[in-house]
């Protein structure tokens, strides 16, 4: 029984429900005074209370998946990588092969089994979900996450070519299961690849939230979790290092929602390197100090530095601007950084790019996301190269200086730094 199922959370509130109807039936037999019975009442009403709030966190975290498992509750993590890698099978699809020492392990189904609309059948025909949990090489960290393989991935035709690869990062409290279910992230992708709107496309699906419950945004935390470092460097390794991903910056975007907006945004432009195409979808563009993060930035005189590193407007103002495409978008109504969003894009400047999806209104949560993300993925799709090993295919479409981006049922404004 998993701590996320919904046999957990069933069970838990049976026994929320069990203990309340107790309580009821004893209470009469502790009324009488004496420090027995008050002894009595107070651990029945403190037992009560404790399976009801046990039920309420169990619920809370099958959906949000503040954590993954029993083990993770507990702070009993694997940090020993025995896992799978791809490789060919006789008919030139390719399958799992557990390898010892591989960067990414296989993990349990129970979160994607929960998730609708994910392509079942032929893999070479409608694409592949796979649950796997990710081994950071340098910060030991263990991520779980879902890879979305699109068709082609299994083809013969395309045996000996890298795709393009889009990470998108959840929010905080976020999950995989959030990014799968509620964001529609391989759903979405695999429908826009079919009907020709967007190139062959690895969708991987993580959490930046690499110390739960903590919430460690994307830095290098002094003496703390390296979030920065897992997902700028482990994670780009251990996905080459299984997957046929192209290993160009040029193939490598990411986007996210919320806080993992804000990731995109500051993996992009501190990393260009690594990545070279973002996409934020509500974002803020300063991270600081706020109870869920603890102190993120350290102490001395090294932190006023590492403060201004991580606030982007500030980086747009005093450093050489990054040679990176970034998309972001803001609800006019409804959403509270509207103006911030504004004003990163009037301070963005050559040779960073930057396009936008501005609707008139829109709340801080899944729907708006969701009618944004069709539009930002196929902008995605413009700026990323689609690497060949053989022969050049299917050449990819540059964007222009000045672009457009329209999710359906809004209007949108984008503007751009033109190219040096």
């Amino acid at each position: 029984m998993g701590l996320t199922s919904e046999t957990t959370v069933y069970v838990m509130a049976a026994v929320a429900v069990v203990c309340v109807a107790l309580l009821v039936w004893v209470w009469p037999r502790l009324a009488s005074p004496g420090v027995r019975h008050v002894l009595g009442r107070l651990t029945a009403i403190g037992v009560t209370q404790v399976t009801i709030i046990a039920a309420l966190a169990c619920w809370l975290n099958s959906g949000y998946q503040f954590f993954g498992s029993w083990g993770e509750l507990f702070g009993d993590v694997d940090t020993a990588p025995v896992g799978v890698t791809q490789a060919a099978d006789h008919n030139g699809s390719i399958g799992g092969v557990s390898v010892k020492g591989a960067l990414v392990q296989p993990a349990g189904d129970e979160q994607l089994n929960r998730v609708s609309g994910l392509p079942t059948g032929n893999p070479a025909v409608n694409g592949k979900v796979e649950s796997v949990k990710v081994i950071g090489r340098r910060t030991g960290v263990v991520d779980p996450a879902f890879v979305y393989l699109p068709p082609q991935y299994f083809q013969k035709a395309y045996a000996r070519q890298r795709f393009p690869v889009v990470v998108a990062l959840s929010g905080y409290p976020g999950s995989i299961f959030n990014l799968a279910q509620y964001l529609r992230v391989s759903q979405t992708a695999g429908q826009l690849q079919k009907s020709g709107q967007m190139q062959p496309t690895i969708m991987v699906m993580i959490r930046p939230t690499i110390a739960p419950p903590r919430d460690t945004e994307c830095v290098n935390v002094p003496g703390g979790p390296q979030t920065e470092t897992f997902l700028a460097k482990d994670l780009p390794q251990a996905l080459k290092s299984v997957y046929r991903i192209g290993h160009d910056a040029s193939a490598w975007g990411v986007m996210g929602y919320s806080s993992g907006g804000t990731c995109a945004l500051q993996l992009t432009m501190r990393n260009p390197h690594v990545y070279t195409t973002a996409a934020a979808l509500s974002p803020d563009y300063r991270i600081k100090d706020d109870p869920t993060t603890g102190n993120l930035f350290g102490s001395g005189l090294g932190r006023v530095n590492r403060v201004n590193g991580h606030d982007l407007m500030w980086r747009l103002k005093h450093l050489p601007a990054p040679q990176v495409s970034v998309l972001v978008a803001d609800s006019k109504h409804g959403e509270r950084g509207y103006p911030q969003t504004l004003a990163f894009i009037r301070a963005v400047k050559a040779p960073m790019r930057v396009a936008s999806i501005l609707p008139e209104s829109g709340s801080h949560n899944f729907p708006t996301w969701v009618r944004e993300m069709p539009a930002a993925l196929k902008w995605m799709n413009q700026q990323l190269t689609f690497p060949q090993d053989v022969v050049p295919r299917h050449l990819p479409k540059k964007a222009k200086g000045n672009s457009t981006v329209r999710a359906e049922g809004t209007e949108q404004k984008s503007t751009a730094a033109p190219r040096r």
